[in-house]
């Protein structure tokens, strides 16, 4: 739907902080991979796949949102949805009818203000969501909501921030840390998380604290991988990943990026990157 012409929060946030040269967090690093064991890491997007992103002109109206799950950790609408004919939902292709994770993104163009929803559908009576947040994408991203209050990502930060967008991609370079999932976290944060979700799909497994940034390592050989997969690889070792939220029921480690149809089949080739060659980093 365009590009939005907003940058990603503060030149100082840590989702744009540089990595490379961060004390190793060991503990936390043996942790991922006793908790996920010797797979690889997934790209959980691709053509077709992924989580949109609706970029609004200064002009959408605003309209009421319904949070239906956690009224109380919500930032009040309303919000500049797009109307449902036009409106990209992950997940599904009627946004009326959804089930998952259905999230609901929508970057203002001129205020640059990023609103988002989990659990979005669009009913008789407008659009409901499980919760809500809103960011202002000039300012610092720690600070904007209260430390407990869940977002649209369990860790209570924004989805956005942690998305490879296509276009910046295609420009050659990602500037910023990406968001990971685990099937496990712990019951506590470290910076920038400021939920936790104290959640396990794996029975007698344990994870890392919400927030757990990691950096593929500084030896990790890229020449023989594609261009485009060079740049994710180049980004994961300068910015790293941030864990934002559980997903998968296996030892997994997914990866997500904007919903583009226009992705190579070369981003499968990030699949064989092993977990082992990640390292946890010092919040």
């Amino acid at each position: 739907m365009g590009s939005s012409g907003c940058g990603l929060f503060s030149g100082d946030d840590p989702w744009n902080a540089d990595v490379s040269g961060a004390p190793v967090d060991a503990a936390n690093t043996a942790v991922i991979n006793t908790l996920v064991g010797a797979v690889n890491i997934h790209p959980d997007f691709g053509a077709g796949f992924g989580i949109p992103i609706n970029v609004v002109p200064a002009s959408q109206p605003a309209v009421p949102v319904v949070f239906d799950q956690y009224p109380d950790e919500s930032d009040p609408g309303p919000y500049p949805f797009p109307g449902v004919s036009v409106a990209r939902v992950e997940g599904t292709a009627d946004p009326t009818s959804c089930s998952g994770d259905c999230h609901l993104l929508a970057v203002q163009q001129g205020s640059c203000q990023l609103y988002e929803g989990y659990a979005c559908q669009y009913d008789s009576d407008g659009w409901h969501c499980g919760n809500g947040a809103h960011w202002d994408l000039t300012k610092k991203s720690i600070g904007q909501r209260p430390v407990g209050w869940t977002s649209a990502d369990a860790a209570g930060l924004s989805i956005y921030a942690g998305l490879a967008r296509y276009e910046e991609v295609m420009a050659g370079e990602i500037t910023h840390a990406l968001r990971y999932t685990l099937p496990c976290s712990a019951n506590s944060t470290v910076t920038p998380a400021t939920h936790a979700a104290g959640h396990c799909s794996l029975a007698g497994k344990s994870g890392p604290p919400m927030g757990t940034r990691v950096r593929l390592k500084a030896s990790f050989d890229i020449s023989g991988f594609a261009p485009i997969p060079q740049i994710f690889l180049k980004a994961f070792k300068k910015y790293g990943l941030i864990l934002a939220d559980n997903g998968g029921s296996s030892s997994t480690f997914f990866f997500q990026s904007e919903d583009s149809p226009n992705w190579p089949d070369t981003i499968n080739d990030l699949k064989n990157v092993p977990v082992s060659a990640f390292e946890a980093v010092q919040p």
